[in-house]
């Protein structure tokens, strides 16, 4: 018996000890985890950099930053498990699948979604592999109600490669084309050879289920038994940074008891002589050759044609081009007929510039039984314009609305219906060379236009970006925000991601090129200057200005010889290595772990590198918040309970360095039988809250005045440990160490949780506030919370606000002076002790405001 006593006796020893150990060393891990990320942000935000068409990269520079990546994730992973051991196996798993896919486009084997066919309305901008430019611009213009487009689906890229691999073709290919460039062949022999193995080849089974769902779904729709489709090419690089423009072949009016034909003939056209010659130009690999289709519900057209939202051909004129033509507009893009030419001011009022009306005796209309045919137009409108002056008007607003939305000038085609709806059938980059990138006379015309910011804040994205100024005061409803504005933000919060794709710029007070919100900025390619101070007090609502993002300079009035210069600037971005980078970093950079509080905020929803690394950040830090309620924490470290001017009964834990040495001393007796001076405190946060919560006067002991129904509401609130952040309610505590500092405070009826964290280089100091509860009824809790709120957005904090809940942080520059930040905090929690209490209407939160903001001038300066 007594072995088994001493056996026991032996066990909980060695589990203190490990405890003892594992909490001096669990700091260090977080230290380790923040300084991991920190490197993974950075290195992410080095390989965007090289999207910017401004640098010289090959596959080997791709290779190495991939295995940077790749390490520095690993090894933040291993460092989160030390802090957590055994809690979150599954992120291996997820940085195992990453890590595959990555090396799978290195190694010329492209990841493609495990999906044949995607209606438009499911199809995102990541999606653009799987259903090809073409189909995910028009998905995306849908959902940015940019334009009305026809409805429709994606026969994806998978579904080509399994076309492929079911009929044997891949072998004949690589063959046939290997032949071709070592010149053995013609290209028209090998393209004939190629073309007729994939005509005489079978739709998989899987495939024709898909096609046959999708379609079913359209034949659903209005024009229900009269269907008829667009059966079109959307190739990878097609309508992207390449145009592919009559490369491939597109089947209008088709039955859909044709549809397989028409797909089978749009894949065969991947391999016309034309396209063949196109991809070597490019320096397109074979592994970069995938199909997808297209299928659209076809537009009974009345008129037809093309847009271009900046003239390639007229340069002394910066104009909106329309081309346009009775009935469907094949003819036009392909040249065959004359057609109406209007040359439209790019100004809002979209003046009518230049208009010459073609004789057009002939137009293209759909067959009854399928196909199309020409067909005579009637003598009075053969010399009359295609397009009235509304539609004039209509068409040239749209093209800018797409020229913002894509932030490159656009090659549309589009179509009025007879009820003279427009319709958009396509968009794609416009492809224009500049006569000179480096022109002179750019500088002189610069000095026209007044400077209203220069040489202030960090670049997220470069370009250059023009429209009205959006000033996203707190509050404003973000549904207001026009396409192609641009947005002028206090704080780069993940909160304007939503509005990010319709913005043309974004320029903040305050901000990080290393944050959430610079990296959606990157990944919609908007000019982004953050952190530039003055932006909100400079820049006004409604004025229209222009940020060149890369110089730092915000000129008041539209540039346009600047956005014309960034327009034609010459890029990378038709070469292979920079079509792979971009590849590559959709499994690296986009975060889509945005709120903790998601159900997708898990180890199986990590899906890019970025994803891992926000994921681990957000809970070293939770479980940092765990150590008060970890078994044995406060009797394993120095510490006890911390003498203090005012009643807060706060208990005071140090994991390393928060403490002079003398406070290890009797740690062999419970935490709340120890004491610690204030002077025994090292911990520079830590002192500065102190100073804060004990200044004279602000603490109130005294009892106040409650209600009834505030006494009521009192006794039948319940708070539950997840709402306080805190598992043991009851007892205050700190948790401290030489730059690490965890409050968790219950004082009344409220919750407070602080966690701030000093990092060796000051713009990377973080401090996260959460306040929850009250004595008194919804309305007047509510009101505090408001108060709490705008006190803090005045001390640079970015504030989210529910009901009763505040929950604020600041990180970076605005977290550079922890001190004054701490000795804020502090004042809070003493001011807001039984504030709710006195918050019997509205006007008291303002009033408080001013008595806390007079209080903070006197303790701590502006």
């Amino acid at each position: 018996m007594f072995g088994l006593f001493e056996h026991i006796r032996t066990r909980l020893l060695r589990r203190r000890r490990r405890e003892r150990i594992s909490l001096a060393a669990l700091f260090r891990q977080f230290q380790q985890v923040l300084e991991l990320n920190n490197r993974i942000l950075t290195a992410i935000a080095s390989m965007h950099d090289k999207l910017g068409g401004d640098y010289i990269f090959d596959v080997q520079y791709l290779r190495t930053s991939k295995q940077f990546i790749v390490d520095t994730v690993r090894e933040l992973i291993d460092a989160f498990d030390a802090m957590a051991p055994g809690r979150y196996p599954d992120l291996y798993s997820s940085f195992r699948d990453i890590r595959h896919k990555l090396e799978s486009e290195l190694e010329r084997r492209p990841v493609l979604p495990d999906i044949m066919a995607m209606p438009f309305s499911d199809i995102r901008l990541k999606d653009m592999d799987a259903a090809g430019a073409k189909s995910t611009r028009l998905a995306i213009i849908a959902k940015a109600s940019a334009g009305t487009v026809p409805s429709g689906f994606a026969v994806t890229t998978s579904a080509y490669r399994l076309f492929m691999e079911f009929n044997d073709i891949e072998d004949e290919i690589v063959r046939l084309e290997g032949a071709w460039r070592g010149g053995e062949m013609s290209v028209q022999e090998a393209s004939g050879k190629i073309r007729s193995r994939i005509l005489a080849g079978h739709i998989p089974p899987r495939v024709r289920r898909a096609m046959g769902r999708e379609l079913e779904s359209l034949r659903r729709g209005p024009g229900e038994g009269h269907l008829r489709l667009s059966v079109r090419s959307s190739a990878w690089g097609e309508d992207g940074d390449l145009s592919f423009a009559g490369q491939y072949d597109s089947f209008l009016n088709v039955r859909p008891e044709d549809l397989h034909d028409a797909y089978r003939k749009v894949l065969a056209s991947t391999y016309s002589p034309a396209a063949m010659e196109y991809r070597r130009e490019y320096d397109f690999k074979p592994n970069e050759v995938f199909m997808a289709v297209s299928v659209q519900a076809m537009v009974e057209a009345r008129t037809s044609g093309v847009v271009y939202s900046l003239s390639p051909v007229r340069r002394g004129e910066s104009g909106i081009e329309i081309a346009a033509t009775w009935g469907l507009g094949s003819p036009v893009v392909s040249g065959e007929v004359e057609v109406d030419r209007f040359l439209v001011s790019r100004e809002p009022e979209h003046a009518l510039l230049r208009q010459a009306v073609a004789h057009k005796p002939t137009a293209l209309r759909p067959g009854a039984e399928g196909s199309v045919s020409t067909e005579a137009v009637d003598e009075a409108l053969r010399d009359a314009p295609s397009l009235s002056p509304e539609e004039v008007r209509l068409l040239a607003d749209t093209a800018i609305r797409l020229e913002q939305y894509f932030k490159k000038p656009q090659d549309i085609e589009f179509a009025f219906e007879p009820s003279g709806a427009l319709i958009v059938l396509q968009s794609r980059p416009l492809r224009i060379e500049a006569d000179d990138p480096h022109s002179p006379d750019l500088s002189d015309v610069l000095k026209e236009y007044p400077v209203l910011l220069s040489g202030e804040g960090d670049v997220a994205q470069q370009g250059v970006a023009s429209g009205p100024v959006f000033v996203a005061w707190e509050g404003r409803d973000l549904e207001e925000f026009p396409v192609g504005a641009i947005l002028v933000a206090h704080l780069s919060s993940p909160q304007y991601a939503a509005v990010l794709p319709k913005a043309s710029g974004v320029i903040t007070d305050i901000g990080s090129p290393l944050g959430h919100m610079a990296t959606i900025a990157r990944e919609y390619r908007v000019p982004a200057l953050l952190n530039a101070s003055r932006a909100t007090l400079v820049l006004k609502e409604g004025d229209v200005v222009t940020l060149d993002a890369e110089q730092k300079t915000v000129y008041q009035g539209l540039v346009r010889e600047l956005r014309m210069h960034d327009f034609m600037s010459d890029r990378m971005e038709e070469t292979y290595e920079y079509r792979l980078l971009r590849r590559m970093l959709k499994l690296i950079e986009p975060l889509y772990l945005l709120d903790p509080e998601e159900n997708n905020f898990t180890p199986q929803g990590c899906r890019t590198m970025h994803d891992i690394a926000r994921f681990i950040h957000e809970k070293a830090v939770e479980i940092l918040t765990e150590i008060p309620t970890t078994s044995g924490a406060s009797e394993a470290c120095p510490g006890g309970r911390l003498e203090l001017p005012v009643p807060m009964d706060l208990v005071v834990l140090d994991i390393g360095g928060g403490l002079t040495e003398d406070c290890a001393e009797g740690a062999d007796k419970p935490s709340h039988r120890r004491t610690v001076r204030p002077d025994q405190v090292r911990s520079e946060t830590l002192r500065a809250f102190i100073e804060g919560v004990t200044l004279e006067g602000v603490w109130q002991s005294h009892p106040v005045p409650v209600d009834f129904s505030s006494f009521m509401s009192s006794m039948t609130r319940t708070f539950s440990a997840d709402a306080a952040g805190v598992k043991r309610m009851g007892q205050n505590l700190a948790v401290v160490s030489d730059r690490y500092l965890h409050l968790s405070l219950k004082l009344g009826y409220h919750f407070t949780l602080i966690d701030c964290y000093r990092s060796e280089d000051d713009l990377r100091n973080s401090v996260q506030f959460r306040f929850a509860g009250g004595v008194t009824g919804a309305v007047r809790r509510s009101r505090r919370a408001r108060f709490l709120s705008e006190v803090l957005k005045g001390f640079d904090f970015s504030v989210t606000v529910k009901d009763d809940l505040v929950v604020a942080r600041a990180k970076g520059w605005m977290a550079r002076d922890l001190g004054r930040l701490m000795r804020i905090l502090g004042l809070l929690v003493a001011y807001t002790r039984q504030l709710d209490v006195s918050m019997v209407s509205d006007s008291r939160i303002f009033e408080h405001c001013q008595e806390f903001e007079h209080i903070a001038e006197e303790a701590v300066g502006n």
